[in-house]
């Protein structure tokens, strides 16, 4: 794996998100029948620079921001929404790996910036406490990106030496993990998100991090400011912005046939389709892509702002959560008004479908828990101003 240095790690590069985006518009239909993403696309991420957006710049990383990070994940969308879902994740989980130890940073990061990490929030697994940490063991469901992975960061309940259990992060090296294929879904099929299956392996107690720490936006010692921030006001962008560079492609792919259409002599009349109709499509459904982009892109900089408190952080989750809804329903309207060009299985438009709507069925894009948050915090904020 090529390292980059400090300097390089540190510098933006647009001209690789967009290379990226094209290339992996190239590979897309491969990377659907292989259920992961080919060598090439992963090493275009790792040169534009997403493995190393939100780490310390004391190992060479960028420490960057939540808007350009929005930004680039959408950007790689546009051309291929597994690619940028994987981005997306090495990002994130990145950005989680900045709230270990020093140790266990060094570990992922001494060599320079450029790891690819894959882990998750849901524990998993079993750990049995023995001196110096756990021996962890289990299967995690679910690890997009796992087959190009460096280490892991495994979420597993674990003893405390005094009594009780904590759920924890345990970082664990590629050499300890092997992957069970179990990944056949109807979208995303890309992002190669199968099974990781660790046998009984020894986890110093330095190497993990407590869930809670991580959530919370408590990192140790002088973090950078990309990762102050409670988890709840971020995480939905990374797997937002994917859905929304879908839609974009897919807006681009809909009206790309459209003007297709209209260039031949009976155009959206073989279809019995109004041009009014037909405007209407596009005109709707480029609003909504444009309302659902701000609604991100607030909540992005709200996190790069800082001083997120809990309202805060729940009305960026509804946000993040509602924009996703509008872009759901986009490919969706585009879809049905595609005709049955535009709906074979092998269309680009269709692969935008189906992992806009596999991306958001994600746990963390639901609706209406994201709803009964925001509103528990703000009646009682109204609450608690009227009793003041």
């Amino acid at each position: 794996m090529r390292r980059r240095t400090s300097q390089e790690a540190a510098r933006p590069v647009p001209a690789a998100t967009a290379a990226l985006a094209e290339l992996a518009a190239a590979h897309a239909a491969k990377a659907e029948l292989d259920r992961r993403l080919s060598p090439e696309t992963y090493e275009a991420i790792r040169d534009a620079g997403f493995a190393r957006h939100f780490v310390p710049a004391r190992w060479g990383g960028g420490e960057g921001t939540f808007t350009d990070y929005v930004h680039d994940a959408a950007t790689v969308a546009e051309g291929d929404p597994s690619a940028a879902w994987c981005a997306s994740i090495a990002a994130t989980i990145s950005r989680m790996a900045g709230f270990l130890p020093e140790e266990a940073q060094r570990v992922i990061w001494g060599e320079g910036p450029d790891v690819f990490l894959v882990g998750a929030l849901l524990p998993a697994g079993s750990a049995e406490p023995v001196d110096g940490g756990w021996v962890l063991s289990g299967r995690w469901p679910y690890m997009s990106g796992v087959h190009f992975s460096d280490h892991a960061m495994l979420c597993c309940s674990v003893p405390l030496p005094g009594g009780g259990n904590e759920v924890r992060f345990l970082l664990v090296p590629r050499a300890s993990y092997t992957v069970e294929e179990s990944w056949f879904m109807t979208g995303m099929r890309a992002t190669g998100s199968d099974t990781l299956v660790l046998e009984p392996t020894f986890v110093p107690a330095e190497h993990t991090v407590a869930r809670h720490d991580v959530i919370s936006g408590r990192a140790p010692g002088s973090a950078p400011a990309c990762h102050a921030v409670p988890l709840k006001a971020v995480s939905g962008l990374s797997f937002a912005a994917p859905v929304l560079g879908a839609a974009r492609g897919a807006h681009a792919e809909w009206t790309a046939m459209v003007a297709r259409k209209r260039s031949s002599p009976s155009g959206n009349r073989l279809l019995g389709v109004s041009d009014s109709a037909t405007d209407a499509v596009l005109a709707r459904t480029a609003g909504l892509i444009d309302a659902a982009q701000l609604l991100l892109e607030h909540a992005a900089a709200q996190a790069d702002r800082g001083d997120v408190t809990a309202l805060a952080a729940a009305r960026a989750h509804r946000d993040q959560t509602l924009a996703t809804e509008l872009l759901v329903t986009v490919v969706n309207e585009l879809f049905r008004n595609a005709g049955t060009s535009g709906q074979s299985e092998t269309s680009s438009l269709a692969r935008f479908w189906r992992d806009a709507n596999t991306g958001a069925a994600h746990a963390v894009l639901q609706f209406e828990p994201a709803a009964r948050a925001y509103a528990e915090l703000a009646l009682a904020d109204v609450s608690q101003g009227q009793n003041g």
